[in-house]
């Protein structure tokens, strides 16, 4: 390692999981679980690995509207359905993401894929809150499906692993999903004893999610279901891997404005708040059945 490393700052244990609707059993490690510095990242939930009962009964998340900025959406067992008022839909499968920007305004719903839900089986994911800068906050929402096959992968040497480059670059390969700002966002899939090296603006805004196995970070040691998160200081982050293992690194230009946040709603101000309340109350976000 060289003499620009990046600090950590913290290695954060999952906080206690809550529902989310009748169906996803989430750690929210910021902004409730922690009182991180995430910009461009406002939210992350961590549904750590859950066995689902068979059922035919639906269950997710009902209708709910969403205003200011993007979900992203990462899949790494099971498969989620989901349908919004601009009249997208589709499956995310193990390995897919999908990238929503509800921007100006969009109805939302998601559960657990019919099929899959028959049938039961292991779950697993990830949800992330995007925050938008204001000039963008009011543009047209805008969906992007991303299947694992088409995210850009970095092989790394030695039989290290793979870097799924989902935004941003890596190494000079550019990540599958447009952003609004400058952010990366990658899962490395690790090997036992496989080494990777990430570098990143001292500003940007860094952590890495141990989604599945057993890591050493810059000489610190972390294991499934916590959350690694970096000073604002040097460039250089070391993983090496003590058996095979997922993480999800996110790092960021962080957004320097001021933040108003209501329920599903990420505004700059509160007199934005009122509106969006009351364009959700007018139905101005579209239509969607429950």
């Amino acid at each position: 390692m060289g003499t620009n490393v990046k600090s950590v700052s913290a290695v954060l244990d999952a906080p206690s999981p809550h529902m989310v609707g009748d169906g996803f059993k989430v750690s929210n490690f910021f902004p409730g679980g922690y009182q991180i510095k995430m910009s461009p990242f406002f939210l992350l939930d961590f549904n750590d690995k859950t066995e689902l009962l068979p059922t035919n009964q639906l269950r997710g998340v009902g209708v709910h509207p969403h205003r200011g900025f993007e979900t992203v959406t990462i899949a790494y067992h099971g498969a989620i359905a989901h349908h919004d008022s601009s009249g997208n839909s589709g499956i995310i499968y193990s390995g897919d993401v999908q990238w929503m920007t509800a921007a100006s305004g969009i109805l939302h719903k998601e559960y657990f894929e019919k099929e899959f839900s028959q049938q039961g089986g292991l779950f697993q994911m990830v949800q992330l809150w995007v925050n938008l800068p204001a000039k963008d906050k009011m543009s047209k929402p805008k969906y992007q499906a991303i299947q694992n096959d088409t995210i850009e992968k970095y092989v790394l040497p030695e039989n290290a692993g793979v870097i799924e480059i989902i935004a941003g670059e890596y190494n000079g390969s550019k990540g599958t999903a447009s952003t609004f700002t400058l952010l990366n966002v990658y899962n490395a899939r690790l090997n036992a004893g496989g080494e990777a090296v990430f570098n990143f603006p001292a500003g940007f805004n860094s952590g890495i999610l141990i989604v599945e196995g057993s890591v050493v970070i810059n000489g610190e040691k972390a294991i499934g279901n916590q959350f690694v998160y970096f000073k604002n200081d040097g460039e250089e982050i070391l993983v090496k891997a003590s058996e095979n293992s997922i993480i999800l690194v996110l790092s960021g230009e962080p957004i320097n404005e001021p933040v108003a946040q209501y329920g599903p709603f990420l505004m700059n101000n509160q007199a934005e708040i009122k509106l969006a309340i009351n364009d959700y109350n007018e139905g101005k976000f579209g239509y969607l059945e429950d």
